[in-house]
């Protein structure tokens, strides 16, 4: 060590390497890796939910189904006395829209049209 100049005396030496260790430390532990929290899955659209409890309904009050055409959101069914169309679609502001009608052969059956409402909420959890 003879030929090599010293700046710092031997204490000065060890703080400064000292200081040096605590700052490369602290540099390191300070880098945090963030991770993202991975999204929870999705479940069926509004209007997957809205036609799936349409279809429960129309089942629920004893409908018999003899179309349902998803694409077109029309439901067409019967009772024993009652001709029944649901249709069911995505308005312009986004919601989802569910009509009910009943027809019989005294005109509306405002009774059924209910229960149908009825249980299309209790399936949608309203």
């Amino acid at each position: 060590m003879e030929g090599r100049p010293r700046f710092f005396s031997a204490a000065q030496d060890r703080l400064l390497r000292t200081l040096l260790a605590a700052g490369l430390a602290g540099a390191v532990a300070g880098c945090t890796y963030y991770q993202t929290v991975p999204a929870a899955p999705s479940g069926p659209s509004s209007f997957d939910r809205a036609w799936n409890a349409a279809l429960g309904a129309a089942s629920d009050t004893g409908v018999a189904v003899s179309t349902a055409d998803r694409t077109s959101g029309t439901i067409y069914g019967t009772t024993v006395t009652d001709d029944v169309t649901i249709r069911v679609f995505t308005q312009a502001d986004g919601r989802v829209r569910v009509e009910f009608n009943v027809k019989g052969p005294a005109g509306s059956d405002a009774a059924l049209a209910n229960r149908l409402s009825n249980a299309y909420n209790a399936r949608m959890g309203r």
